[in-house]
């Protein structure tokens, strides 16, 4: 019995003196700067959940939210956070993007008006001013949301507001805005005791998809790391979902202007829209957006589903 007690401290002790296995690194990031929108990412980092893969991951704000996707196109970073609709219309344009996962499984975009004003619904907007950021998507986007209301583009004057989109319309620069998040602007406008009222694409023609993805470089899509990476923002999730203070806690660690009203109210908000399964496709919702797309005359063809969008082995 002593041999095997000596024996058993003799192993315990060559254990801790061994060096830690070292992580495989992996760069991620994301489409703008941290929020509650990045949650999955923020709570595997802080508990550990990356480490526990094997994953040493870095997570980087970019200086430009256009740069995430091309950086990855051009092996600057491994994997980058964007937006299905942009996915398609870059792959469209021969960027060697792939998705291989998803981290809001829900539209966030929407248009907004003041909830007091006198636009009570799209049919209102007819000879209104709407503000816009990114030209293209959005007022394809809105164009498909007037359409079901017997309108068209040419009833609204598009004005092109930068990302100013809450200041456009509470200064009365504008009637209403496209691209504004649900999750964001109108707790903002709350905030700022000038509610909005929110009209939602999937509910005006416009089929569901989701708004934040996960992207790497097409070549690279079957990396080994990408799993591990997948499996760890899944864990979070659910973690998030178990133990929503707790997870809230841990996002604003070393970051105090993430714990304001502003976030508390998005997180909140956007706690339900992640996607449970980061790593599934639902290559049919893919599709249909893509004809969707080029029904807009956004995208020349569409094009097959593994040519943009997989599911990590």
């Amino acid at each position: 019995m002593k041999h095997l007690f000596a024996a058993g401290l003799l192993a315990a002790g060559l254990m801790t003196s061994l060096p830690a296995l070292a992580q495989d690194k992996l760069s991620v990031m994301l489409d703008w700067f941290v929020n509650p929108d990045h949650a999955p990412l923020v709570v595997a980092q802080e508990k550990g959940f990356f480490k526990d893969a094997g994953l040493e991951v870095t997570l980087t704000a970019p200086a430009d939210p256009n740069d995430p996707p091309k950086l990855v196109a051009a092996g600057g970073v491994d994997i980058a956070v964007s937006y299905q609709p942009q996915l398609i219309l870059q792959v469209a344009e021969e960027l060697p993007l792939v998705r291989i996962g998803t981290l809001v499984s829900t539209p966030l975009n929407s248009v907004v008006v003041l909830r007091d004003g006198p636009v009570k619904s799209l049919k209102d907007l007819k000879g209104r001013k709407v503000g816009y950021s990114i030209a293209g998507f959005e007022d394809a986007l809105l164009g498909a949301m007037l359409e079901k209301q017997g309108l068209s583009l040419k009833d609204v004057e598009l004005v092109n507001v930068n990302f100013s989109l809450s200041p456009s319309l509470l200064s009365g620069q504008v009637d209403a805005v496209v691209g504004a998040f649900r999750n964001f602007e109108l707790n903002q406008m709350e905030i700022e005791k000038h509610p909005g009222r929110a009209f939602y694409p999937e509910e005006e023609g416009v089929p569901p998809y989701d708004e934040l993805i996960l992207v790497a470089r097409k070549d690279k899509a079957n990396d080994p790391r990408f799993k591990r990476f997948l499996a760890a923002v899944e864990r979070a999730t659910l973690y998030i979902l178990n133990h929503p203070e707790e997870s809230q806690a841990a996002f604003v660690k070393g970051r105090p202007e993430l714990n304001d009203e502003l976030n508390r109210r998005a997180w909140a908000d956007t706690l339900p829209r992640f996607s449970h399964s980061p790593a599934a496709l639902d290559a049919d919702r893919y599709t249909r957006f893509a004809e969707f797309l080029k029904a807009r005359g956004l995208i020349k063809q569409v094009a097959p589903i593994d040519q943009y969008a997989v599911v990590v082995k």
